[in-house]
């Protein structure tokens, strides 16, 4: 792994992975999945770099306020909520070799960040005011599983805000835009054309019209 700048956000570096890394030998099932989980948390999402760029951007949004980076991967949401002012900076992230790479992001990038290496989404709400989600919606079954908990938080009285380039279990009946930035995302080919990715805030669902 080589510590390097996340493209279009100088302001972070994160140790990331490279043609030489041989990175899929630390790919291991996680419990109860037969599949091998992917190094997820060895890249910079789409998703993360734009929640990221619009923290940089507007301050505002976390100083003093306690922060959770849900499915944090590499952390860069949750180092930027910590570079930027926040009080307080929770990171939960399931895959133990993403946790000890979170650990080293924060650490070379001068923050202290709390890591949770569990699945938190089947308990109630942290002690939190805003929750970032980047990057969350790319599975049915892990949207599926996220989306009741995001409904606690927003119950809760916790802000959410979620960072996606369009994938396709985004809940977009349930957004409002907030803005819109050109970053790469994992996954992409070299000269793919480069789409907008949006950071959106979390709507309460709303109740059904009676007949």
């Amino acid at each position: 792994m080589r510590l390097m700048p996340v493209p279009s956000l100088a302001e972070i570096r994160l140790y990331t992975a490279h043609p030489g890394s041989g990175i899929r030998r630390l790919t291991d099932p996680q419990e109860g999945e037969n599949e091998p989980q992917p190094p997820y948390w060895a890249y910079a999402w789409a998703g993360g770099a734009v929640l990221a760029r619009y923290i940089i951007d507007r301050p505002q949004t976390v100083v003093g306020r306690r922060v959770l980076d849900l499915g944090a991967g590499s952390g860069l949401v949750g180092i930027t909520a910590a570079k930027a002012g926040a009080s307080d900076v929770v990171a939960a992230e399931i895959d133990r070799n993403g946790v000890a790479a979170l650990g080293l992001n924060a650490v070379a990038n001068g923050v202290t960040i709390t890591v949770i290496g569990e699945d938190i989404t089947n308990g109630p709400p942290p002690a939190v005011d805003l929750v970032v989600a980047g990057d969350v919606f790319y599975d049915q079954h892990v949207a599926e599983r996220i989306m009741p908990f995001l409904d606690r938080c927003l119950a809760a009285g916790i802000d959410v805000l979620v960072g996606d380039p369009g994938r396709a279990w985004l809940p977009r009946s349930r957004l409002r835009l907030l803005a819109e930035y050109i970053v790469p995302d994992f996954g992409e080919a070299r000269h793919a054309a480069t789409k907008p990715s949006g950071v959106f805030s979390l709507q309460p669902e709303r109740p059904e019209c009676p007949l």
